[in-house]
């Protein structure tokens, strides 16, 4: 018999904000109900939200990672569907009446040596690459709003910059600053894309708030995802 893990709501903060999800490092596969309990809390949020993005993310165990063909199966009685999984782990959970009412479970494709699975925000992406600093300082904003909805504890932290996260693959992964009409790079580092990630090995440029807006941050590539950063 497939092993089911223990699931409990509860408010992440540093370089995710939203519900998280979690469970044991045994879990072979979780509630569709529980998932799906804990995603629809940001469409139940009545703040500001309109330049962020919500998914589920699945987290391998200690001793599992994701590859290009990692996904996320529903299991119920009737039904049974596939969700292709980002290089992130993240995927969009359809909500669907069928596989609530029959209680469906989630489970990888693959053993991933036990998972987690977890509602991650981040910033909406722009399809030209360039995104005002106003802007980005605005999604944090709407991030921390929501990050405070779940936990009083967030009323003491900040928006301080962002996270942007690109695929290894990358070719050019990294971005600069345009003020008036110098440019300057940002440096690129290796880090996990959220906080509690096990791979540490995604190329990510850190870009931290000054006291003017008057700029913009102009990707080389798309990146992954911008995660908001609280101090």
């Amino acid at each position: 018999m497939m092993q089911r893990a223990h699931i409990t709501a509860c408010v992440t903060l540093l370089l995710t904000a939203g519900v998280a999800v979690a469970q044991a490092n045994a879990a072979e596969w979780v509630s569709y109900r529980d998932a799906y309990r804990a995603m629809v809390v940001f469409d139940k949020y009545g703040g500001p939200k309109s330049l962020l993005q919500n998914a589920l993310q699945v987290r391998p165990g200690a001793r599992g990672m994701l590859d290009g063909g990692a996904s996320l199966l529903i299991k119920g009685r009737t039904l049974q569907t596939s969700l292709v999984l980002d290089p992130l782990g993240r995927t969009t959970l359809p909500l669907l009446k069928a596989a609530y009412d029959e209680n469906a479970v989630l489970a990888p494709n693959r053993a991933l040596g036990g998972f987690t699975v977890r509602p991650r925000i981040s910033l909406a992406l722009r399809a030209d690459g360039s995104y005002d600093v106003a802007e980005l300082r605005a999604a944090c904003e709407q991030a921390l709003g929501f990050a405070r909805y779940g936990d009083a504890s967030a009323r003491s932290q900040a928006c301080v910059g962002v996270r942007l996260v690109f695929a290894k693959t990358a070719p050019e992964a990294g971005a600069r600053v345009r003020t008036g009409g110098a440019e300057t790079a940002l440096p690129v580092t290796r880090a996990p894309a959220f906080a509690g990630d096990i791979d540490d090995d995604f190329p990510v440029v850190t870009y931290r708030f000054g006291p003017s807006d008057a700029a913009q941050v102009v990707t080389y590539n798309a990146p992954l995802a911008i995660v908001p950063l609280f101090e």
